[in-house]
Order: structure tokens, then C-alpha cells, then sequence
């Protein structure tokens, strides 16, 4: 009887309890929604993501560009060779860079000219030729490598293509997106290709790493002294703080100024704290991609290629082959792909860089917003570097020596520019009331310090 009871109660009790259930379903779902504060906080978040994005620019392709094909062939040379022991110099260099790419960008904000203009008005110019000359020869050298290391990433993808076939294709595309495209056009493509640098983050997480291990090692020093590891870290810093971004940053701050309608050096002169906060911020961004992208190639290829013993990689197209037994043929792609979009976007700034640097140095009319017919000698010495840089791929040169010599070329040209950077932002009648803080110029001395030291051993390594 109290069975038939209970269940007669649970009978009439059911309608009220499904009505009761869906009441709380929709009061959850509705608790779940966004509000009208929780969709404004959204969009609120799209819009400084766009803000961000729109201030990137010079400081983005910047850094971006520092991880040419030459860059990932020494990172993976790093990884392969010792592991995760010189993780560390990707923590390393980054305020480093950060620091000398944000005077270089100061200078050109300030003074509305690029930095052999600068060096040439306050300085010997003989010191200028010297560097200017050097810049020009180890940016060629690279140049040749990256065109190389393009075909052979192509070559991996599309095997039956010919070698000189794309080593003369990509030299030839790169020329015509720089002489013949709108420079605001032009940005934006460098902007975006930028992006590609993903592929090597996302290689590095398909190798499934020890974090442990990494991370250790990325906060550890470790040095071996060895004439080898002497060189190779010579070549980091070589390819890492390299003379060509100096160039490049400077002259691009004064091209963005040039587009914005300010067309004379004396309507450029000056800047505000805006316009200081957004360089900052687009500065500190193209560094960081720059050293967490040669973070993860160090680290990918010191937890696949060194445990295996492949501990030669002469080019990038190496390390990707390499990597394909043991990472898998998403990591390979990735890899590849990343070759060639980097070369894509380091190709043109390292001729840039050279152009800009020869150009100013002898006053000749220079910059991307001029025309073929407006700038000859300014596209004249990108023609000759890339050319240059051609030919050197049909000499039979080995690539990774002509790198590390490259790499040794910008570690003994990078201290004596530096010096005149730090002595160009530190200066208050160039900078006015944007000159360097003092702590700042001591840090600009420091990177003078380990560049020079860099250099010196290198020489002394190779000699």
C-alpha cells in the first residue's frame, strides 16, 4: 500500500518536476550567456587586438626578418650539434636586441634620416665606407645562402624542380616585389609573410619536448670554450644582432614617416611620446616573434637531432630532412614551408639594408618610396647584391662556411656600429629631450662590449 502511494505521489510530482528542471536548464543557459557587459568586454578585446596589429610595422618585419634561412641553418646547427645548451642565448639576446633596435628606431623618429645619413652628418666618413662596404658584402654572402636554401626547401616539396631554375626565380621575384611595388603595399605583405614564422613554433610543439628540460636549460648558461662553440655562438650573435637591421630599422621609421605625408627631413624632425609608445610596442614585438622563433628551432632540433647523433647540418633544407624520420611529415612541411617564407621576407631587407646603407653614405637619393627612375644608384646596389648573391650559388661555395664567415663579418662590424648608435641616441643635440636615459646607454656599451668580444674570439677561433 505505501509502495502504491509512493509511486502515485512520484505520478503527480512529475509534471511540476520536468517544469521545475527546464526553468533551471534555462536559468543556467541564460546565466551561461554573454551579457550585454560580457559582449561590449569582447568586442573591446577585437578592437585593441586590431589596434595592436595596425601598430606593428617596421619593428614586426624587423625582427621577423632576422630569422632569414641563414638564422634557422645556424639555429638548427645549435640545436643538433649541442642539444639545449645554448638555449639560453635566445633568452639572452632579447632585450639586447630589443634595446639597440628601439635606438635605431628612436634615431630615425628624431631625425627623420636613416643611420649612415646620421653617421655621415656626425662622423668620420671613412668609418662609414668601412662599415657600409663590410655591410654590403656579408648581407650579399647572405643573401646567396637564403636563395640557395629557398631552392633546396622547394626542391624538398617539389622534387622534380630544378635547383638553379629556383635560385634564379626567387632572386628575380624578390627584385620586382621591391622596385616594382607601392611601398605601402609592399609593408604589408612583409607584415603578414612575418606570420609564417608560426611554422616553427608549431613544428617544435608536434616534437613533443621535455618542458622541463627546456625551459632549464633556456634560463642555465653553459659555455664549452671550445673553438667550435666559440665560433658557433659568434655566428648566433652574428646573425642575431646583425648591422643590416640597424639599417633597415632606421630607414623604415623615415619610410612610414614618408608615406604618412612628411616628405622633407625638416617636417619628419621630432616625435611625441605616441608616437614613441607605438615604435615601442611594435619594436618589442618583432624582437620577441624574432628569439621565440630561434628559441623553438634550438629547441626542436636538440630534442630530435642531437639524441639521434645528426649533429652536421650545413642548411636549413638539412635540418628539415633531418627532422622528417623523427618529428613526423607535419614538423617537415612546416619546416620547409618556413624556408621559404623567410627567405622571402629577409631577402628584400637585406638588399634594402645594403641600398640604404651605400646610398646615404655617399648622398645619393635613396628609399622603397622612390621610383626606378626617381633612385638608380639606391636600386643599383639591391640589383648588384642580389645578383651577387645569385651568382655566388652557381661558384660551388660551401654554404655553411660562407655563413659562418658572414656571421663573423657582422660580429666584428656590429661593435664599431653600435658605438656610433649609442653615441647618435645618447647625444642631446641630435636627440634633443629623446636622447637615451643613462641606464640605457650603459646597456648600449654592454652590447658594444659582447659584440666586440664576439668578434674578437671568433677571429682568433677561425685564425
Amino acid at each position: 500500500m505505501a509502495k502504491d502511494k509512493h509511486l502515485i505521489e512520484k505520478i503527480a510530482e512529475a509534471p511540476a518536476s520536468a517544469l521545475d528542471n527546464t526553468i533551471t536548464k534555462t536559468e543556467e543557459l541564460a546565466d551561461s550567456l554573454p551579457t550585454e557587459q560580457t559582449i561590449a568586454r569582447i568586442k573591446n578585446t577585437k578592437d585593441k587586438t586590431k589596434e595592436y596589429w595596425h601598430n606593428l610595422g617596421p619593428g614586426l618585419t624587423t625582427g621577423a626578418s632576422d630569422d632569414d634561412p641563414s638564422g634557422i641553418a645556424t639555429y638548427s646547427q645549435a640545436g643538433a650539434q649541442y642539444g639545449y645548451q645554448l638555449l639560453w642565448l635566445s633568452v639572452f639576446t632579447f632585450p639586447l636586441m630589443s634595446f639597440v633596435q628601439e635606438m635605431c628606431a628612436r634615431i630615425g623618429l628624431v631625425t627623420g634620416r636613416g643611420l649612415a645619413g646620421n653617421i655621415r652628418s656626425h662622423f668620420s666618413r671613412r668609418v662609414l665606407y668601412f662599415c657600409t662596404v663590410l655591410l654590403f658584402a656579408a648581407n650579399t654572402i647572405n643573401i646567396g645562402a637564403d636563395l640557395g636554401a629557398m631552392a633546396k626547401a622547394t626542391q624538398l616539396l617539389r622534387p622534380e624542380l630544378n635547383f638553379y631554375s629556383l635560385v634564379i626565380f626567387f632572386a628575380l621575384f624578390s627584385l620586382a616585389l621591391q622596385i616594382f611595388t607601392p611601398y605601402a603595399r609592399y609593408a604589408k605583405y612583409l607584415k603578414w609573410l612575418a606570420l609564417v614564422l608560426l611554422a616553427y613554433v608549431a613544428s617544435a610543439i608536434l616534437a613533443k619536448l621535455n618542458w622541463s628540460e627546456v625551459l632549464s636549460a633556456a634560463f642555465t648558461p653553459s659555455i664549452e670554450w671550445s673553438k667550435e662553440q666559440i665560433i658557433l655562438i659568434c655566428a648566433i650573435l652574428g646573425t642575431t644582432i646583425s648591422p643590416y637591421l640597424f639599417f633597415w630599422q632606421t630607414s623604415q621609421e623615415v619610410e612610414e614617416q614618408i608615406v604618412e605625408g612628411k616628405t622633407s627631413i625638416a617636417s619628419r624632425r621630432g616625435t611625441n611620446p605616441a608616437e614613441l609608445k607605438k615604435m615601442r610596442t611594435d619594436v618589442w614585438s618583432g624582437m620577441l616573434l624574432s628569439n621565440i622563433v630561434m628559441f623553438f628551432i634550438i629547441a626542436a632540433c636538440g630534442a630530435i637531432l642531437f639524441p639521434q647523433g645528426i649533429t652536421n647540418i650545413a642548411t636549413a633544407s638539412d635540418a628539415a630532412e633531418a627532422l622528417r624520420p623523427f618529428a613526423g611529415e607535419a614538423s617537415y612541411w612546416l619546416f620547409a614551408i618556413g624556408i621559404i617564407g623567410t627567405g622571402l621576407l629577409a631577402i628584400p631587407v637585406l638588399a634594402g639594408a645594403a641600398s640604404y646603407g651605400l646610398s646615404e653614405a655617399f648622398g645619393w637619393r635613396e628609399g622603397l618610396n622612390r621610383n626606378l627612375h626617381q633612385a638608380k644608384g639606391f636600386y643599383g646596389v639591391m640589383i648588384f647584391s642580389v645578383l651577387i648573391g645569385l651568382a655566388i650559388n652557381f661558384t660551388g661555395i660551401d654554404p655553411i662556411k660562407a655563413l659562418i664567415y658572414a656571421a663573423v663579418i657582422n660580429g666584428v662590424v656590429a661593435a664599431p656600429i653600435l658605438a656610433l648608435i649609442v653615441l647618435l641616441s645618447s647625444n642631446k643635440h641630435i636627440m634633443g629631450e629623446w636622447k637615451n636615459r643613462r641606464w640605457l646607454t650603459g646597456v648600449g656599451w654592454g652590447v658594444v662590449g659582447v659584440m666586440a668580444l664576439a668578434g674578437g674570439a671568433a677571429i682568433l677561433a677561425l685564425f
